[in-house]
């Protein structure tokens, strides 16, 4: 099965206004009222659409912001069952300072198609396309995953260019990246940007290596489950958040999550730029106008764009 094509304007219409509505709250130091200005339009547009959607990838829980929620109901209820990740404004903190990389986006599936992840934090490894699968796992270490990316890339450990979530809890493969002198591009946000700098003809990175957000992993995954490319994934729970991950049916803890234990079957990605960033431009206000960037992508169509659209104002 497949989403019809059809769905892939509306979609891409939702993460537009979204980012419409946070592009007004830019370098005004608001991170909540960016969030909301995002979330508001994303649901109005979402329940615009004939499907019933249910979001299984929320945002918002440990930030206490504005948010749709995970088992939150949207569309119309007539018509397909889609799963449905958002995150109506990655980067609230980039938003309010002004700053590149913020955007709203969402993946969507059939039923049953997205892993329902906690709000909580995953380590992750991501790399790009046409390289070995399951090349990469978690528990061979840093040294180890390194020296098997060079190899399967024919190219020098220095060679090598990592992307690091720069926070302290990473330091162990800082420390590990510098001995083996691999090249490291720290991000300060942005989990999602992090990941997918990976991809594409002219990667800005090979490989993504950091601890971030669980629902960003998913969303991360449907994109490179379009794009090609990896993700190794185990999540990070206490006992706490053991109890909310039972609840969504997990029950391995210490399951490592590939790929395909992610995404299942056909998925639509959708982007869209509220600052300047790597995968679309942002918000331009043209005077009576609005012109948005979104980068889409639709696994079952082969579909890999980034396209402009102008709204009225």
């Amino acid at each position: 099965m497949s989403i019809n094509k059809k769905f892939l304007n509306l979609f891409s219409r939702v993460t537009e206004k979204a980012a419409i509505g946070a592009f007004k709250f830019i370098g005004k130091k608001d991170k909540i009222a960016a969030d909301k200005g995002a979330v508001d339009p994303m649901r109005r547009e979402l329940n615009k659409i004939n499907m019933e959607g249910t979001v299984v990838i929320g945002e918002g829980e440990m930030d206490e912001a504005p948010m749709l929620y995970i088992g939150e109901k949207l569309g119309t209820l007539n018509g397909p069952k889609f799963d449905i990740a958002v995150d109506p404004l990655e980067g609230t903190k980039f938003t309010a300072n002004g700053e590149p990389n913020a955007f709203s986006v969402l993946a969507i599936s059939e039923q049953g198609g997205l892993l329902s992840a906690p709000d909580t934090y995953m380590e992750k490894i991501v790399i790009g396309s046409n390289l070995p699968k399951n090349l990469m796992d978690i528990d061979n270490g840093v040294e180890k995953n390194i020296k098997l990316l060079a190899e399967a890339k024919s190219k020098k450990i220095t060679e090598l260019k990592a992307c690091v979530l720069k926070r302290p809890r990473h330091d162990h493969i800082v420390k590990v990246l510098k001995k083996m002198e691999v090249k490291i591009n720290y991000i300060t946000d942005g989990d999602i940007a992090g990941a997918l700098s990976v991809i594409g003809d002219k990667p800005v990175n090979d490989i993504y290596y950091s601890t971030g957000g669980a629902p960003e992993g998913v969303v991360v995954a449907a994109a490179l489950s379009c794009y090609g490319g990896q993700i190794q994934g185990r999540l990070v729970l206490n006992s706490e958040e053991k109890v909310r991950a039972k609840k969504l049916g997990i029950k391995d803890f210490n399951k490592k999550y590939n790929i395909e234990d992610m995404v299942k079957g056909d998925v639509i990605f959708c982007a869209t730029g509220v600052t300047n960033g790597d995968l679309a431009r942002g918000v331009k206000d043209l005077g009576n106008e609005y012109e948005v960037n979104t980068f889409i992508l639709h696994k079952s169509q082969n579909i890999i764009k980034s396209v402009t659209n102008i709204y009225n104002k």
